[in-house]
């Protein structure tokens, strides 16, 4: 028996830790397939090709669709990407493999140094990371792998020692990087938000000077159309922030870029809720965490809501001297749909970001196949462009979790239908064009599989596995 086979086939021998549902569904064997060939050992690869490491949010999507296949390697999967948290609680946007040639991905390990310029952030010295952080889905998906097989859990202690880890990071984002004083977790580079080259950046990446092009080589363009990747003149400005932070050794504070972004907090506050659920598991009171979750829901709705736009805007604190809180940035992103996750959103909202959503600037259900990671009708829209266009299956899995949140179950059930259609016609791309549904960036893409998978088996209703606070949603 092949090793993807064993992925997908019951073991009675091994049924505690390894009881994935029985399933023929052609998916779920091409995606299993997915997930076994950029399986590393320890961890799951985005891509073999392009991004050969392990990648901070990209563990946390891929442990939620492992859960399907193995509760355990879901579990492993976690337990080696926090086992590289640093000793401020930052959990690193990247865990480098030690095997892989440094000049297979840039920026490498020699370029950001962890042990040495982050010595004083607590960065670990036995495995190189990066500095910068990704948004912080973590709790969220080690309360789903737990409840995939609550046995093996609580058998491995995979709560008790996931929990502790789990709070230090949330306290870093909660106290170091409040740099705007209200309330919400700043990014200070574009690619600690996940969506690296979305337009809602150019404004405050306008002020960067980015660095010379000769100090770089950029691995990615041997992997992708340079027409489908950020330009060269925006790559130095992420180059120039990354080399000037980890001069810095790292602080936070002190950066050109500093940024309060709707989905980042939104995820913060849907793994609150999640943190909460797993105290109660533990046997200690959630009540004071789900009482943050809704502090920072308010937080993020006096800051972040755009009533004129009908959605959520980034606040760019480095802008305006004249306004010392920053100032909204106008770019429409898919950023801005995604606080929809969040249980304890007013309706007033929740009805306004559906119907923005819905409309001519993303055009779920109507003009797209899969929701556009920006707007339709922004000047800067591009449909196969990293993040200034295309459209991304974790964004339509967030969204058709919300939508659900809310009741709006046949929206939801006709997201996740395209996203599945599309995951198994494109062959489990990185993106795709939101009209045409074609394939763009790698294949075999590890995220894509993996929530095709939670997708497929999950059940069309929110269950008390993704209700995100306690009791009965308002």
């Amino acid at each position: 028996m092949d090793r993807t086979a064993q992925l997908i086939t019951p073991s009675a021998a091994r049924s505690i830790a390894y009881d994935p549902p029985s399933s023929s569904h052609s998916l779920h064997v091409r995606a299993a397939r997915v997930l076994e060939d950029n399986w590393t050992g320890v961890s799951t690869v985005p891509s073999r090709s392009l991004y050969p490491h392990q990648w901070s949010w990209d563990s946390a999507f891929i442990a939620i669709g492992l859960r399907h296949l193995s509760p355990l390697r879901a579990q492993t999967e976690l337990e080696s990407l926090l086992a590289a948290q640093w000793g401020d609680g930052r959990v690193p946007h990247i865990v480098f493999n030690p095997s892989v040639p440094l000049d297979a991905y840039f920026p490498s390990p020699d370029f950001w140094r962890s042990s040495t310029a982050g010595r004083t952030a607590g960065a670990p010295r036995t495995v190189q990371t990066s500095g910068i952080v990704q948004p912080p889905v973590h709790a969220l998906a080690v309360w789903l792998v737990h409840r995939a097989d609550p046995g093996l859990s609580r058998a491995r202690g995979f709560l008790a020692r996931m929990y502790p880890r789990l709070a230090a990071w949330h306290r870093y984002l909660l106290h170091r990087r409040d740099l705007g004083g209200g309330g919400l977790a700043s990014v200070v580079h574009p690619w600690e938000q996940g969506m690296d080259n979305s337009p809602a950046w150019d404004l405050p990446l306008s002020r960067v000077t980015p660095a010379p092009a000769r100090s770089f080589r950029r691995a990615d363009l041997d992997h992708g159309a340079a027409e489908d990747r950020p330009t060269d003149l925006d790559y130095g400005r992420y180059v120039r922030l990354a080399t000037d932070y980890r001069d810095a050794g790292y602080a936070d504070g002190g950066g050109e870029f500093a940024v309060e972004d709707p989905a980042f907090n939104a995820l913060l506050i849907a793994s609150e809720h999640a943190l909460a659920r797993i105290a109660d598991e533990l046997g200690a009171p959630g009540t004071a965490r789900h009482a943050r979750a809704e502090r920072l829901t308010a937080a993020l709705v006096e800051r972040l809501w755009d009533p004129a736009s009908g959605m959520f805007l980034c606040r760019d604190l480095r802008g305006s001297a004249q306004d010392r809180g920053g100032a909204l940035l106008p770019e429409r992103g898919v950023s801005g749909l995604l606080p929809l996750l969040l249980p304890g959103l007013p309706r007033d909202i929740v009805t306004a970001v559906v119907r923005t959503a819905s409309g001519p600037h993303f055009g779920l259900g109507t003009t797209t196949r899969l929701l556009p990671s920006y707007d339709l009708l922004g000047e800067a829209f591009d449909p196969h462009r990293y993040w200034r266009g295309p459209a991304w299956f974790n964004t339509a899995w967030l969204l058709e979790r919300g939508l659900r949140t809310h009741g709006e179950h046949r929206r939801a059930d006709a997201l996740r239908e395209s996203a599945l259609e599309l995951a198994e016609t494109t062959d489990f791309a990185e993106y795709v064009d939101p009209y045409t549904g074609e394939a763009c960036g790698a294949t075999g893409f590890s995220w894509t599989a993996a929530l095709a998978l939670d997708l497929l088996h999950s059940d069309t209703t929110v269950t008390a596995d993704m209700e995100l606070k306690g009791g009965n949603r308002r």
